[in-house]
């Protein structure tokens, strides 16, 4: 069978640690050539070396989203090597590889809920308008967010987290009505909490331990769980399909 993204080229940002590296190698074996945008160069470099020897074509782009140079060079970069932008992924978070406070609103400090809202929300406004021009040249495009199963249960002590995350689904649908007509799709995957963590200890483990008891599914959520949605939002199966949100996260929350 022939592959589902034979020749598409995909932006994965946050595509060197956790979650994002699940992605670029999934998206790899479909058959993308991956662009690994991640703040962490080393990190990068490795991934795309390691898609390479797997006979992938990948590139590294040191990417903050949070920066709007930063953004804008790595669509010029990915244009120069591939000529084209077929998928962005939207995974670049802070939460999990770049930790934050868990602790009520009221002792998050200021700079804190700034640096999430910067990555987590304004890192997808600036890669979907870096990317957005090329998409529209070729009349098509997928884009991907990643948001958080937390926007609909509503945790307690991550609500700065949370509340980028359903900026994240009102983003989506806004700009999916604004680029539908170029062909262009937009939609969201809401993951449940998921053992993303390359290296996890003892202590996070029992913490991600805690999310089976609501599942429907009840067991353990791993990053190759979101890899199906992901490559089913990027392909053509998904081109009627836009401003949605897919919860991955074995049947928690329902809506």
């Amino acid at each position: 069978m022939a592959k589902r993204l034979g020749g598409r080229v995909v932006i994965v940002t946050g595509g060197g640690h956790g979650i994002g590296k699940v992605y670029c190698r999934a998206l790899a074996g479909e058959g993308a050539r991956v662009v690994v945008a991640e703040i962490d160069g080393p990190a990068a470099d490795t991934t795309a070396a390691s898609l390479r020897a797997a006979g992938a074509d990948a590139l590294a782009v040191t990417t903050d989203v949070a920066d709007e140079t930063s953004t804008r060079a790595l669509a010029k970069a990915t244009l120069e090597r591939f000529g084209q932008i077929d998928v962005l992924i939207n995974n670049a978070a802070v939460f999990a590889t770049i930790p934050i406070s868990r602790v009520p609103l009221d002792e998050i400090s200021v700079e804190e809920w700034d640096r999430v809202m910067a990555v987590n929300l304004r890192g997808v406004f600036l890669a979907c308008k870096a990317v957005l021009p090329a998409m529209k040249a070729r009349g098509s495009g997928r884009i991907i967010n990643i948001a958080s199963g937390t926007v609909f249960s509503g945790p307690a002590t991550r609500i700065h987290y949370v509340t980028s995350k359903a900026g994240v689904l009102g983003f989506t649908r806004t700009l999916a009505r604004e680029v539908g007509a170029h062909g262009i799709t937009v939609n969201t995957i809401a993951p449940g909490s998921t053992l993303s963590e390359e290296n996890p200890t003892e202590e996070l483990k029992r913490f991600r331990q805690g999310a089976i008891q609501g599942r429907a599914i009840p067991r353990l959520q791993v990053p190759e769980d979101l890899v199906g949605a992901v490559i089913f939002f990027a392909s053509d199966e998904s081109a009627f399909i836009t401003g949605q949100a897919l919860v991955v996260d074995g049947g928690n929350v329902m809506h």
